[in-house]
This record gives structure tokens, sequence and C-alpha cells, in this order.
């Protein structure tokens, strides 16, 4: 993959220093970022790779001797850009073929405040909008008192070229809130798209947004995914989002770019609230999604291209502090509107985590821990749940299944004296078996389902956990567990990865944030680990608890999440809920000869029963691989381009002949 001619012509001052190459690259080129050859990204594989990138390994090197063998991610993102994410002649003309077919072609108003922007990206901004394929929009513009004059000389240009760019001027200097009011006040479209003036759309958003609103009429939100643009052009960081996800957007601000609300609810809000400058469209986003009755759609394609150098200044990247301060603000009140009493403090790296009022009484817990010897690992959990855990109301269950050694008895017999209940259940190890039969007998109002290699690492673990499981709207939550060398073992199940389901960011540091934080915020995910699960009981009994027949030992989990969330309940991952895991110790690998028949038959029932869930997991964008751990653009993505039904009619229309229509379900 090193190709030595293209090295020397892309790196001139390689050439000119008569380097050789190969050493150039391995002794510089790779730290500096430098690529090997047309057909591999250092610096992409380095982002998608974080071990990688904190190891100091020559990425190339890497991908060579065990990057290839992982199946990890090589290409660029640009190479992705350039195969999924460009628009040819055929794209533009079967786009402009469903637009004249849409029986909605809603008026959008792209709001955009300005202030002293730099006259090329002001320019660029207003020309993405122009470049729309989609023309049914009106650009209203409130210039914020600016102080450089090529803002008002690019503005009026701008007024006297198109009738749909409509312009505020400012007498003063309100900041950005005051400033998008005052755009707000000029929209007259039904739907208003949120543009910082020196960013750009692509040239297919707003048809997206529309497309969008025919599918979902009832929706007052529509949000897409993003990445960033450089002053050269250079596209990265794209930022593939989940689907509407309440407790994430306590923590950041997904929505973001692009975000497109009903114009007549942000009035009905008050538009954007004075004194949350730079972070004025995040309290926006929380107050409708609080007030809406419909959907929260989000498109999973790359709308929006933010601006990635020095120079591009917002309120929020200038004055960071105060932008997070007001962010803040905006989550604790917009908690209390809802009935919540939260603290809401900083987290990792601008980040925020919401920090509930504890209950005046802590509901009973009943941990349930089956085991089969390993008196070892066993007798730390156990004293992990007596003396490491910060819990008023606990009950704990030990289901023995046949343990024969005389250690675990001798370990059993002690922790009896201690008050644990010790419950026998002979038999082949059936997980879903010993759990089942032990809730039956549990007192708790919540479970708490526990492996029995599982130890403590700070005594506030459960309490973080039940404050979640509490909620009536919660079915199961998840904690972070680590493996004993601190790497992450679970963080969070997404279906379909590596077939049937799969640990996101299994093997990451625990100092990684992981993909946008998702190693480090609490949010709605799928599915989470029963080797730490909390769910309120009279919910797993609704449920019908794990299915004993089908899955005895694997999947089980991932079953009963699917379940809870067809049944209308929410799963949280929280990494504030922090474990060690020696994963299975007691029921071994699934992958030996005498388990691989049992766990072929519990794959095949997964895949015959939840096909349609396995294949598009809410929680995992579509443009991200399933083929790795650790999220990385898919190649090629499970997304449709809603606009391919329409290239055959666009040709179809050349010729005169017709062709079928596309698709309209929401």
């Amino acid at each position: 993959m090193f190709d030595r001619d293209w090295y020397l012509s892309q790196y001139p001052d390689v050439a000119a220093a008569a380097f050789d190459p190969v050493e150039h690259y391995v002794d510089f080129g790779s730290a500096e970022g430098r690529d090997p050859g047309p057909g591999f990204d250092t610096q992409a594989y380095r982002a998608w790779n974080p071990d990688v990138a904190e190891s100091g390994v020559n990425p190339l090197a890497h991908f060579v001797m065990f990057g290839a063998a992982e199946g990890r991610t090589w290409a660029s993102y640009e190479h992705w850009v350039r195969d999924y994410d460009t628009l040819d002649d055929g794209d533009r003309a079967a786009i402009g073929v469903h637009i004249k077919e849409m029986k909605r072609r809603p008026l959008i108003s792209v709001v955009m405040p300005v202030f002293n922007t730099t006259d090329r990206y002001l320019r660029e901004a207003i020309e993405s909008v122009l470049d729309q394929l989609y023309p049914h929009w009106e650009l209203c513009i409130a210039d914020d008192a600016s102080t450089m004059p090529n803002v008002g000389q690019a503005l009026r240009d701008y007024e006297r070229r198109d009738p749909r760019i409509k312009v505020a001027y400012r007498a003063e200097n309100g900041h950005i809130s005051a400033a998008s009011n005052s755009a707000l006040e000029l929209a007259g479209g039904e739907f208003v798209a949120l543009l910082d003036h020196d960013d750009l759309l692509a040239p297919h958003a707003l048809y997206m947004i529309a497309d969008a609103i025919n599918k979902c009429p009832d929706a007052d939100l529509f949000y897409s995914d993003e990445d960033k643009i450089n002053d050269a052009g250079r596209r990265s960081q794209p930022y593939f989002k989940t689907d509407w996800n309440q407790e994430l957007l306590y923590s950041q601000n997904f929505v973001s770019h692009l975000g497109v609300y009903r114009t007549s609810l942000v009035r009905q809000l008050g538009g954007f609230r004075i004194g949350l400058d730079g972070s004025q469209d995040y309290d926006l986003a929380l107050r409708v999604t609080a007030h809406t009755r419909g959907p929260v759609v989000h498109i999973p394609h790359i709308l929006y291209h933010w601006r990635l150098f020095p120079s591009a200044a917002t309120f929020s990247s200038l004055q960071p502090d105060k932008a997070a301060t007001a962010a803040r603000r905006a989550i604790t009140e917009q908690l209390a509107s809802l009935g919540e009493t939260a603290v809401v403090i900083q987290s990792v790296r601008g980040y925020h985590r919401a920090i509930r009022q504890e209950p005046d009484r802590w509901p009973p817990v009943s941990v349930i821990v089956p085991t089969r010897d390993h008196a070892d690992v066993l007798v730390s959990c156990i004293e992990g749940l007596l003396e490491k855990t910060d819990y008023p109301n606990l009950e704990i269950i030990i289901a023995d299944n046949d343990s024969h050694e005389s250690e675990t008895k001798a370990v059993l017999s002690n922790a009896a004296r201690h008050g644990v209940k010790i419950l026998p259940s002979p038999g082949p190890f059936n997980f879903s078996r010993i759990n089942n039969a032990a809730a039956r007998e549990a007192t708790g109002d919540i479970l708490l389902f526990l492996n029995n290699d599982i130890s403590m690492i700070d005594r506030s673990w459960l309490k973080e956990m039940i404050i979640y499981a509490m909620r009536s709207d919660v079915g199961a939550v998840g904690a972070r567990l680590l493996y004993p060398d601190g790497t992450v073992q679970h963080a969070g199940v997404i279906l379909g990865l590596g077939g049937i389901a799969g640990h996101i960011h299994r093997g990451a540091s625990s100092s990684d944030l992981g993909y946008f934080a998702r190693l480090k915020v609490a949010q709605d995910i799928s599915c989470v680990t029963a080797a730490c699960m909390a769910i309120r009981k009279a919910v797993f009994e609704e449920i019908g608890g794990f299915d004993e027949k089908n899955l005895p030992i694997a999947f089980n989990d991932v079953d009963l999440c699917i379940r809870l969330r067809i049944a209308g309940y929410r799963i949280i991952y929280t990494p504030h809920a922090e474990l060690y895991h020696l994963e299975s110790k007691s029921r071994g690998s699934d992958l030996v000869a005498s388990q691989l028949e049992r766990f072929r038959q519990e794959t095949g029932y997964m895949a015959r029963r939840w096909r349609e869930q396995l294949a598009s997991d809410p929680f995992f964008n579509p443009n991200l691989s399933l083929e790795n751990s650790s999220p990385a653009p898919a190649f090629p993505p499970r997304v449709g381009k809603v606009w391919h039904a329409y290239k055959e009619r666009a040709l179809a229309a050349m010729d005169g002949v017709a062709a079928p229509s596309g698709n309209d379900a929401c």
C-alpha cells in the first residue's frame, strides 16, 4: 500500500530533500499525518482506531500486521464522500423529478444571524443556499450591527440578486439570540432551518428536508448528520448521529445542524431565549422536543458542513465558557419544566451530565447472581455488594447452579450468615431459566441481574442505575463494564454489529471518549448486557422474563431489550455506573466445540425472529460499519438515496416512457 512515486509527487519537500520515501514516512511522515499512498489515509486510520492513535504505532504498519485481519477501517472519509456522498448529473436530475412530484412543497425559511463575517465565508454560506436543488426557500438574514463594511455590502448585493433573500439590519448589537429572533421575524415559511453565518448547506439539504416533511407531516423537528469542512474544502469529522435519543440530549446538542423546526411552534415557544447566547439553538431543541407531540425525525445524511479553521468565529467558539454555562442552564430549566430536579455539571470536553435528585426513599432492589463454582470471583462479587455498594435496601440472591467445589460451598455458607439468600438452581446451565426462577423469589421492586464475575469500582454505582430504573418510561438500565486491564467490555449493545449484536467500543481504553463521547455520557440505546442490568420486577414479569426455551444462554438479554422497546420502554446506558467484568467466567465461551451447536441455534433463532430489528438499530447510524466495534464509515452505507427511485423516472421523462413512483413511507 506504500506508493513511492506517489509519495514523492505528493510531498515535494521530501523529494527536494532527497529523502528515501519509505524511510521518511516511517521516521517522520506518519507522525506528521502524511499518507503512504492514495489508498490509505493515515489520519483517518488514527481517528477511527483510537487505540492505535494512543499507542503511537505507525498506522500503516498496524493495519498490515493486525488491522486488516481485525476488519479495521483504513479508507478515509474522503473516499466515503467520493463514493457515497457526491451528487452527479443523474442524481440532480432525479432530485428535480422528485421535487416536481412532491405532494407538498413547503416553503423553508433559512434563518441566519450575521456578525462581522469574513467576506469569503459569508458569500459561500449564502451561495450554498442559492445552490439548493430545492427551490422553495427563503433566506432570512439578520445583520447584528456588523462593524466590518464588507458584511453590509455583501448582503445588499444578494438582496438585489434574489428576491428570496431578506435582510434585517439591526441598529444595535444584541448577540446571537437577539439576532436570530430578528431573522425569525422575517420568516414566512412553514419551517425554519438554522444556518450559521460561515457554514455550508449541502446542495440537496433542503430537498431532503422537504422529502422528510412529506413523509412525516406531523413532525415539528427534523435534524440531519453533519461534518466539518476546512479552508481548502476538505471534509472531515462526520457526525453520523443516532435517531431521537432523549437522554443523550441532556449531555450534548446532537440535533444541532441541520436542525429544521416548525415555525409556528418556535414562535409559540417565544423564539430564541435572550441570555442563552452560544447555546440558543440547544435550548430551542430542548424546548421543542419537550413540547412536540409528533416524531422527532432524524435524516441520516450529511446535509451540513461546519467550518473548521481558526477564523471561523461563532459565539460558542469565541466564548466557550459562557456557551457551556448557558447550555447547562438550559438543560436544568428544561428538566425542571418536566418535573425533574437535577444539577447539571460539566462532563468531559464540553459535554454535560445531569445528576438527578435522589428519591426520599430508595426502592428495594433484589440482586440476582447466577453462579457455579469459581469461588474466587464469587467472593469478590459478594464482598462488593456487601461492603462496596452504597445502597440502603438490598436483597442479594445467589442462584447456585450445582456448585460442587468445597471452596464455593464455604463461600455460600458464609454469605448466608450475612443475610444473603442462597437459591438452589440445579440442572444444565440455562441462564434464562436460572434468572427467571430467582426473579420469582425476589422481593425487591427492582431486579438487578449481575454476573458472578463482576467486581465494584465506585460505591455509588447502584444508585446511578436505580435513579433511571425507577422511571416509568424506562425498561432496563445497563452499566459501563471494564475488563481487568481497564479496557472497555460493555458500553451498550448495537443490533446487527458483528452479526446478531455486539458491544460498541469493545476494547477501547478506559480514557477514550468514544464516538462523540458515547463512552462517557448517558444515553438511550437498543440493548444492554444482562451481566449488569437493572429492571423493575413488574416490567420484567409484564414482558415474560428471559426466553428459557429458545435462548438458554446467548442473546437472551438482547431479546429481552428488543421486547422491552417494542412494548414502549426505553433502554438506558450510563457510564457513571462502572464495574469490572471478567466476562462469563462460569458459563465459558460460546465458541468451544461443546457449545457451538447450541450457539448456532440461538443465533438462528435471533436472526429469524428479529430480522427487521437487527437490520436497523435506531441508535447506530446506517452510515456506520457493522464490521468493527469502533464506529467508522460503512463501505457501503446501509441507507439508500431517496432520489434513486426517481433516476429511472428522470431518464424515462427524457425518453417519454413511464416509470414507477417513489416510496412515500415515513
